[in-house]
């Protein structure tokens, strides 16, 4: 009763110290399809969950949960939608408008820490709400190599070695805590990946309409390749991996 006094408004802070609208922006987010990253040596790996796994829907309409936000940082996303892509489009406008100006790529932190300002100022001003939105950043660069770092509503962000959003994130990371070792190359992780989603999700199968998986890597000049995996190739990996792809009669 008493936090109805204070929830009403981004900018009111409880007697305790919190802003319930950015909680609740956050649980929001525990209720979303899981989004996932594993850095390893060679690479990064994202992997995420599809909610919207319907018969009727047209498959090709592109990416729901991976998004590619310049030619050296690509995302996951676990949340709504609609905010995503307001704040996708102005990750890539603000890295567009960084190697017009300076003739190089943005620097992953640096990209990442501009999303995170803008994140932040909707929980600072009245008339607006927390984006119901959180990210896990994949990227490399000179300066630090790969890179994995998440954020969410509040505009914290953190880097990572592994690390979950979203749905059964509590599981999941439970999972990568175990598995996770030093040294691990990009196919290995890849690996991991696909057995926290198998053991996280909600469903009993994991087709190519379920998830999304991508990575980023160097090519042999040295240059970032981003590779979205295409439907035939997720089946061919959960195939490779022992997933179980078969749908029970009743998800049919």
């Amino acid at each position: 009763m008493g936090s109805r006094r204070y929830d009403s408004r981004t900018t009111i802070f409880s007697p305790e110290g919190r802003l319930y609208q950015v909680e609740y922006a956050m649980e929001a987010i525990s209720h979303a399809g899981t989004a996932l990253g594993v850095l390893a040596t060679d690479g990064v790996v994202l992997a995420a969950e599809k909610r919207t796994a319907s018969k009727l829907l047209e498959q090709s309409v592109g990416a729901e949960k991976v998004y590619l936000l310049s030619d050296t940082t690509c995302t996951a996303v676990a949340g709504l939608t609609s905010d995503a892509n307001t704040l996708v489009t102005y990750a890539r406008q603000q890295a567009a408008r960084y190697r017009t100006t300076y003739g190089e790529s943005m620097p992953v932190e640096q990209l990442v820490q501009r999303m995170c300002d803008l994140k932040q100022g909707y929980t600072q001003f009245g008339g607006l709400r927390p984006f119901g939105v959180s990210f896990v950043y994949a990227g490399y660069d000179t300066h630090r190599g790969f890179q994995l770092y998440t954020s969410d509503p509040s505009g914290n962000y953190a880097g990572w070695r592994a690390n979950c959003i979203g749905a059964n994130s509590t599981n999941a990371q439970s999972i990568l805590k175990s598995d996770y070792k030093d040294e691990i190359t990009l196919s290995e992780a890849v690996s991991l990946a696909v057995k926290v989603l198998s053991k996280t999700m909600d469903s009993a199968t994991i087709t190519s309409e379920k998830i999304e998986f991508a990575t980023l890597s160097l090519d042999k000049s040295g240059r970032v390749r981003f590779h979205s995996y295409s439907p035939e190739e997720i089946e061919g990996l959960l195939k490779k991996e022992g997933v179980n792809t078969q749908q029970p009669e009743e998800e049919k």
